[in-house]
Formats: structure tokens, C-alpha cells, sequence
């Protein structure tokens, strides 16, 4: 070492002595062979990292030329002789950052893979470390020639001699994983997936030799670092990683043990993790509407493929992570939340078991519940935003409602109240805080609004209950009322006979809130735009005020449809008296409010509702109606007069007048006698014709 630590004329004598011992002394026992390179190859360690150029590539060119004689005598089983040998290459790679001799590295090891392949045993390990250290390098040529190297390998090399190199199978995958993390060579990104995706390929070919070599966690292996490559890479790479890990859980799936999935779903979730998501507010956004959307319709799909291997394993891990994206200030990862579980239920709902209905309806209402926007009520509620009207503490109703963030931002609010008040101006952090509250009680008001959909179409089947008001309103317009002309929704569709009564109840529960919530809102007689105004409600993005009409009328109507549904259902007459409670109380409670809106366009958004409620009574047989029509005299009979009046003035909506005619026709068979003087009076009045009263009075 001192002969070669002149910087300027470094005696080369001794090394190339060294070198010339090393290569006549090749031939002894192994075992002696081995104790003398461990002196040797620290040498060579040393030299290798000379700052001297000139003397570390003499060095490595020494050391290419020894593995060359070294590798043709091949290796024994069980033996660790190569990996010894050349371990140097793999010092000098790591501690030499001159890209010419790290260049110089990467050349020794790739001809020794073209040339002796065939001999390699315990070595690869360390080929593949090299190439690992190279794969992060930012010089072209050398991450080009490492990656080639790579590729010919995995395609190659590994299809001819896989029972060499599945010692180091992994090392492979983890090598390709960080050229795939490489964001400065996106194409050879790409192409590093490609070659993972390879890898799958061949798990999956040859269980049985990864069985007897290794331990399980083996099989697990290239999906887990494409897990890795998504969570470091740029969105183009990240998506393409995930693209191909789910393609290889789709493909391979049916060999997996119940362990692995678990195991690898472990994996998968955390790229939901909240404290593994990007700090900044733009990337995190990003991530949310990208990488997590994606991953959540990936995942879904894989549940229903194999739903009885995972039904038992995941199912509750999915139903919490389809509550967690619900929950997330993000409007299109809240939207995908309700439309994965959507999916999940309707594709697999007729092998659901009571306990996996028990638990996905509870998942419903938890969302239902934890969505629903009562800031939103309180602020357009108040007078004033003052600290007695934003005590939270004495609202025990919703004290389990809003968030903590809610009430730390409501608090912050009060006290502004009393400092602009004093005077004070606002400052830009709570302008954000209060940006961010607002956006987050839209995106609760649109979760409820896909969430009384998804129900909607979970219990009937998607776009059935669309079609059904399509056809009561056609029915209207052409004056087919009759029962026989407005046909009937499709029995078998839908998860609606799979749902025990108690579970439906429970939805209606949720729906009715939902829609008792979006009543009182609507309803709101204090409400004051100006006050949402000063609240950035308004400007906010430009998004318009909440309008929590549709949610009114599509939460009712879906009650409406469970109830009438329930109710002429012939398997479910232990639930029939709960069932008329219900519904009369829902629809006397519905057409009183109609009656007292005095909005035109509030009344039009009611016209479906309407004809869904009278069409829904016509569908009835007349022995059901006689049941019901004594108990719905307050809903029907002392309605009558207003309900008539309503249908003679509201022209614009067309059809609607037949509706009702007939809706009294049928009805009026079963109410009392003093019902009947209204229906008269109405007819003297020109409101019906008298065919309608004379076949019942």
C-alpha cells in the first residue's frame, strides 16, 4: 500500500505480483484457497477505492481477469466460495464514486454473465448487488448497461438455469425495483415493471421449487416491491406499478395460500396510510385522487374474483378502508368509497352470509352517520354565529356527529367573531381553516347524496328506480294509470331478497334521517345567504350554495320504494304491521309537507315523488287497500280537498291530474263514510268527474 500511495507515480510491482500468486495458487482445495483471499480480497478492497484512477482500474482489471479463471472451475452445492471471490466488485462499487471505474465494474460483470452464466452459483448475489448500487446511478451508460444485463438475466438466464439462481431470485426482484425507482430513465422505469411482472411469471410456474428451497414469504415477493415502487415513485411510474401488481394478483391468485393474501394486502393498504402520505396539500390531493383511487377499484376487483378465498380473510379490512375513504376531504375518493362498496355488495351480495350483510349494512350506517353535515344546518340556523349558539358542548345530539376538526374550526370562528368586532382583521390562516372546513362539509353532503344511491341501487338493482320513474311519468302523461299499464319493477333484480327485514329497516332508518336532515335545511325559514356569503360559502371555488334538494326527495323516494316493496311482499308478513306503521307514517308526515311548501320550484322537484307515491298505491290489490285505507284516512282522506286543489292548479305538470283521479278512486273503497262528503263536495266543485265517486259511493 505505501508503493501505491505516491499521487503522481504509484509503484505498480507488487500488486501485479499479487496478482500473479493469486492466479498460480487458484488450484489448491478450496478450503485453503478461501483463507488465503480473505487477505487478498481486502487488499484488492482497498486498491480498488484508490483515488489513483490509474491504480483502481489496474485493480479491477485484475480482479475481472481472477473471477474469469475462478468462475470456469464452477462450484459445488451447498458452498459459498464465489460469493466470497466477489464480494470486492461489490466494495468498490459502493465506495468509489468515479463514474469511470464504477463504469469499469458494471463492464467486468456483465462479461462474466455473458461468458460464464452457466457456472455461476452463490455468485449471483453479488452480480445482482451490483447492479442494484448501479440501478440509482444518474450516469446513462452505466445504468443502461446494468439494466441489459439485468433483463438478459431475468428472460434468459433464469429460464435455462433457474435452479442456480433461485437463491437469489429475490435479489433480482429488488434490483429491478430500484431501476423502476430510478425517476431520471422513466423508459427503463417501464420496462422494469415489465420485467417484475416477468418474475411473477415464473413464482407461479415453479411453486414446488420455491416450496422446498425457501420459506413462503418467497411467493410474496414481487408484488411486494411493486408496493415499494408506488410508494416512491412520480405518478406515471407509481400508476404503472400498481397497474401491473394488481394484474399479477388477478392472474396468480388462485395459487395463493391464505397467508399471502393476507400478507399481501398488509402491503397494499398502506398506500392508504395516512402518515406515509405526501405532507404538502397539492401532493397529498394528488396521491388521494390518483395512486388511492386507483388502488381502491383494484382492490374491489380482486375481492370479487376470489371472493371465497378472501371473504373471511379481508372483508373487514375492506369495509374499514371503504369507511376511511369516505371520510377523506377529498370529493372523488369519497365518491369512489360509496361506488367500490356498491360494487362489492352487488357482485357478491347473493353469497353474502347474514353476518356479512350484518356487517355491511352497519358499515352503511356508520358512513351515514358520520356524514352528515351538521355544521352545515347550525350555521344556516343562527342569527348570529355567537359563543352561546356554537356551544357544542351543550349539543349532546351532535356532539357525535361533527369532528374534531368541525369544532376546532367552530371555535375558531367564535373567537373571530368577537376580534373583527373589535376592530381586528382576518388573517389569512383562518380564511384557510375555514376553506377547508367548508369543502369538507360539501364533500359530507355529496357522500350522502351517492350513499342514498348506493342504496338505492344495492336493494333494486342500478338505473331500475330511474326507469320506474320514467314509466310512472310516461304512464301520467298518456292517462294510463291503471295498475295493469304501469309495469311492474323486476322481482329478481337487486339485493333486495338477500336483506332480512330488520337489515332493511335499518337502511330505511338511514334514508329517513338523511331526509329529515335535508327537510330541515331546505325548510329553513332563518336561512340567510348573505350569511353563507360571509362565510365564503358561496365563493368558495365557485361552487354554488348547498342545495340539499335532491337529496330530500331521492332519500324519501328510496324509502318509499323499500316500504311499498315490503309491504305487498307475500315472504314478509311477520314485518307487515311494522311495515303500515311505517308507511303511514312517512307518507302522512311527506304530503303534509308537500301541502305546506310554497316554493314553485321546490313543488316541482317533488313531481316524481308524488307520482311515485300515488302510482306505488294504485300497484296495491284492492284487499290491501281495504287494510289500509281506514288507518290512512288522516294521509288520504283529510287530504283530499288540498290534494284535489293542488291537481288543478299545477297545470305544468302534465299527467299528474289523472294520477290522483285514479288514486282516489281506488283509495275512497276503503275510507269512512264521513271521507266520502269530501270526495262529493270535490266533484260539485268540477275537481273530479263523478265516475270516479259512483262505483264506490
Amino acid at each position: 500500500m505505501d508503493e501505491l500511495a505516491s499521487p503522481t507515480h504509484p509503484r505498480m510491482f507488487s500488486l501485479q505480483k499479487i496478482v500473479e500468486i493469486s492466479y498460480y495458487n487458484m488450484g489448491r482445495i478450496r478450503l485453503q484457497w478461501s483463507r488465503i483471499w480473505e487477505v487478498i480480497g481486502d487488499h484488492f478492497n482497498k486498491v480498488g477505492c484508490n483515488p489513483n484512477e490509474d491504480v483502481a482500474i489496474f485493480a479491477v482489471d485484475s480482479l475481472r481477469q481472477l473471477s474469469m479463471k475462478f468462475l470456469e472451475k464452477g462450484e459445488l452445492a451447498n458452498f459459498r466460495f464465489q460469493k466470497d471471490f466477489l464480494r470486492p466488485f461489490e466494495h468498490i462499487m459502493k465506495k468509489n464514486r468515479s463514474p469511470t471505474i464504477r463504469d469499469m465494474v458494471v463492464r467486468c460483470i456483465a462479461q462474466m454473465v455473458n461468458s460464464q452464466a452457466a457456472n455461476i452459483r452463490s455468485g449471483w448475489k453479488n452480480i445482482f448487488s451490483v447492479f442494484h448500487l448501479a440501478a440509482s446511478d444518474q450516469d446513462e451508460s452505466i445504468v443502461e448497461l446494468a439494466f441489459q444485463t439485468t433483463g438478459h438475466i431475468v428472460t434468459n438466464v433464469f429460464e435455462k438455469h433457474f435452479a442456480a439462481t433461485i437463491d437469489s431470485f429475490q435479489d433480482a426482484v429488488k434490483c429491478l425495483s430500484e431501476f423502476a425507482c430510478n425517476a431520471s430513465f422513466p423508459d427503463t422505469s417501464m420496462e422494469a415493471i415489465r420485467l417484475i411482472r416477468h418474475c411473477a411469471k415464473y413464482v407461479s410456474d415453479r411453486p414446488q421449487a420455491f416450496k422446498d428451497y425457501t420459506s413462503d414469504d418467497m411467493n410474496v415477493a414481487p408484488e411486494d416491491r411493486l408496493s415499494c415502487i408506488i410508494n416512491r415513485c412520480k405518478l406515471d411510474v407509481r400508476t404503472r406499478g400498481l397497474t401491473v401488481m394488481f394484474e399479477v394478483m388477478k392472474t396468480y391468485g388462485h395459487t395463493f395460500e391464505k397467508h399471502w393474501w393476507q400478507d399481501l394486502f398488509r402491503i397494499v393498504f398502506r398506500i392508504f396510510d395516512n402518515m406515509k402520505l405526501p405532507e404538502q396539500q397539492t401532493e397529498k390531493a394528488e396521491w388521494m385522487t390518483t395512486t388511492c383511487n386507483h388502488a381502491l377499484y383494484a382492490i374491489c376487483d380482486v375481492f370479487t374474483q376470489y371472493f371465497e378465498s378472501l371473504n373471511g380473510v379481508l372483508l373487514d379490512d375492506i369495509l374499514a378502508q371503504l369507511y376511511w375513504c369516505v371520510q377523506q376531504d377529498n370529493e372523488q375518493l369519497a365518491r369512489s368509497g360509496t361506488n367500490c362498496l356498491e360494487n362489492v355488495v352487488i357482485l357478491n351480495g347473493e353469497k353474502f352470509s347474514p353476518e356479512t350483510w350484518d356487517k355491511t349494512c352497519n358499515c352503511m350506517l356508520d358512513i351515514f352517520k358520520t356524514t352528515i353535515p351538521h355544521y352545515l344546518c347550525l350555521l344556516c340556523s343562527q342569527d348570529s354565529v355567537s359563543q352561546k349558539s356554537l356551544d357544542i358542548q351543550s349539543r349532546s345530539d351532535d356532539q357525535h356527529s361533527i369532528s374534531s376538526s368541525d369544532r376546532a374550526a367552530m371555535e375558531n370562528r367564535r373567537q373571530s367573531q368577537y376580534s373583527s368586532a373589535s376592530g381586528m382583521t382576518e388573517d389569512g390562516p383562518r380564511k384557510i381553516q375555514e376553506q377547508r372546513l367548508f369543502s369538507a362539509l360539501l364533500i359530507k353532503c355529496v357522500v350522502q347524496l351517492e350513499l342514498i344511491q348506493t342504496i338505492d341501487n344495492i336493494v333494486f338493482f342500478p338505473a331500475t328506480s330511474k326507469k320506474e320513474d320514467a314509466e310512472n311519468f310516461a304512464a301520467a302523461q298518456r292517462d294510463a294509470v291503471c295498475s295493469a299499464d304501469v309495469s311492474v319493477e323486476t322481482q329478481d333484480q337487486g339485493m333486495y331478497r338477500y336483506l332480512t327485514s330488520e337489515q332493511l329497516f335499518k337502511l330505511l332508518d338511514c334514508l329517513l334521517d338523511s331526509h329529515h336532515f335535508a327537510k330541515a335545511f331546505n325548510s329553513n325559514n332563518e336561512f340567510d345567504r348573505q350569511k353563507l356569503e360571509n362565510f365564503n360559502m358561496l365563493s368558495f371555488k365557485g361552487k354554488s350554495k348547498p342545495n340539499l334538494l335532491k337529496q330530500e326527495t331521492s332519500s324519501l323516494a328510496c324509502g318509499l320504494r323499500i316500504l311499498f316493496r315490503m309491504y305487498t311482499d307475500e315472504s314478509r308478513r311477520d314485518a307487515w304491521e311494522e311495515v303500515q306503521r311505517r308507511l303511514l307514517n312517512v307518507c302522512s308526515e311527506a304530503v303534509a309537507y308537500f301541502l305546506a311548501l310554497t316554493s314553485e320550484s321546490h313543488r316541482e322537484a317533488w313531481t316524481n315523488l308524488l307520482l311515485l307515491f300515488l302510482t306505488k298505491v294504485l300497484k296495491i290489490n284492492d284487499e290491501r287497500v281495504r287494510t289500509l285505507a281506514p288507518a290512512a284516512t288522516q294521509t288520504a282522506g283529510w287530504h283530499a280537498p288540498q290534494l284535489a286543489w293542488q291537481r288543478n292548479q299545477e297545470l305544468n305538470w302534465p299527467g299528474t291530474q289523472s294520477v290522483v283521479e285514479r288514486y282516489y278512486e281506488v283509495v275512497c273503497r276503503g275510507l269512512p263514510k264521513p271521507c266520502h262528503l269530501y270526495v262529493k263536495h270535490l266533484v260539485l266543485l268540477g275537481f273530479f268527474s263523478k265516475s270516479i265517486v259512483s262505483p264506490v259511493m
